[in-house]
């Protein structure tokens, strides 16, 4: 099947004095004890409230994004547009995945406030989360925007030949722009860490050791902090032989695609979340489940090729990785950093300023082959 062509450009007026017009939800009626106990249920993520530093701009995302997805409007408001990038590639990945539009329009549109977490991310990125946790909003440079588009084909080709494919499934790229201000540039993707309420541990996996330990939260704190690789020293992934072996296959194909683009600096998200009882044992909440996988190709003449597995019988199949004990989200992010001029003066910079030290910024062979070991050798 021929990927999909990204298609035009399209642009919605909408106003600011609209933006936070959203249908009122019960939210904005709730006493301060439901608010408190919504907040502790969310395990330190932060309501983007009006007040918060962010809210006009997630506000405007919110009604921008309804609107996109609306077929007509009595009043289109006026004052900032919003425009979707590359909108039919991105609808067909969606429908491939299984997911109904109209669940993508309630989860992103106005019906709840974002929520926003803190971010351990060196980046000057904005971080957003629907109101359910199920969607991951990320506000994004303009180069970084260019790269994801120019590579959006291959990208679909990839996803077509390994429908259970390690990386992050993207849903939608969209500019914002205010008045005659600057353009803002978001992507939207699939939470690799969803459902989150039983996870207990989060990572950020890049296979190295420079600026790779966070300060993990006191004992209590409701804080949600994404660890990195330093964080995971003595631990390791538990999985059954052929689930290792499956996630080392799996990574291996990824990273060899994510090498022919000449990217680096992605990350290998992982969450931990214990298994209870009845979840754990052979085939007790596994099926063949290929209906949310983006519909594979036929490869007559290599069997095996497309590196399938079986997946959990539940949301997000295609990021959950079960082992005898715990269950372990996982998924490749942050897919737009091209080894350039720009980092290859950075790698020789490092080079001298950390001696015998691994570092992020390395060519796109060396860090597919560093991240792979890095998973070899913390799997068992």
């Amino acid at each position: 099947m021929a990927a999909p062509s990204p298609g035009p450009r399209e642009v919605l007026a909408l106003s600011p004095e609209a933006e936070c017009k959203a249908p009122t939800s019960r939210s904005g009626r709730r006493g301060l004890l439901w608010r408190l106990r919504d907040k502790q249920l969310r395990l330190g993520l932060f309501e983007i409230s009006p007040g918060h530093e962010l809210h006009q701009l997630a506000c405007m995302m919110q009604a921008g994004l309804w609107a996109a997805t609306q077929v007509s409007m009595d009043q289109p408001p006026r004052g900032f547009e919003l425009g979707t990038l590359a909108g039919p590639a991105f609808a067909w990945l969606r429908h491939s995945l299984g997911l109904a539009e109209e669940d993508y329009q309630a989860a992103l549109g106005p019906g709840g406030p974002y929520l926003q977490f803190l971010s351990t991310s060196k980046s000057k990125a904005s971080f957003f989360l629907s109101h359910d946790q199920r969607f991951f909003l990320k506000t994004q440079q303009r180069r970084e925007v260019r790269t994801l588009l120019a590579h959006l084909p291959r990208y679909v080709q990839h996803l077509q030949r390994h429908p259970h494919s390690l990386l992050a499934r993207l849903l939608g790229v969209h500019s914002l722009r205010v008045a005659r201000g600057k353009k803002k540039y978001f992507i939207i993707m699939q939470s690799v860490f969803y459902p989150a309420g039983r996870i207990s541990e989060r990572y950020d996996i890049k296979g190295c050791e420079v600026s790779r330990w966070v300060e993990p939260a006191s004992t209590g704190s409701p804080l949600v902090l994404v660890l990195k690789d330093r964080n995971f020293q003595g631990k390791t992934i538990g999985l059954a032989g052929p689930q290792r072996s499956w996630l080392l296959r799996q990574l291996e194909l990824d990273t060899a695609f994510l090498r022919e683009l000449n990217l680096l600096d992605y990350s290998l998200l992982m969450a931990l979340q214990h298994l209870q009882e009845d979840e754990r044992g052979p085939g007790s909440s596994l099926v063949f489940c290929t209906v949310r996988s983006v519909q594979g190709l036929q490869s007559p003449d290599e069997p095996g090729a497309q590196n399938r597995r079986l997946l959990p019988d539940g949301p997000n199949a295609l990021h959950i990785l079960d082992g005898p004990e715990q269950r372990y989200f996982l998924g490749l992010v942050d897919l737009a950093t091209v080894y350039g001029l720009r980092k290859r003066l950075e790698h020789l910079w490092k080079t001298l300023r950390y001696p015998n030290r691994t570092f992020s910024t390395v060519s796109p062979t060396l860090y597919a082959h560093r991240l792979c070991q890095w998973v070899e050798t913390h799997t068992e």
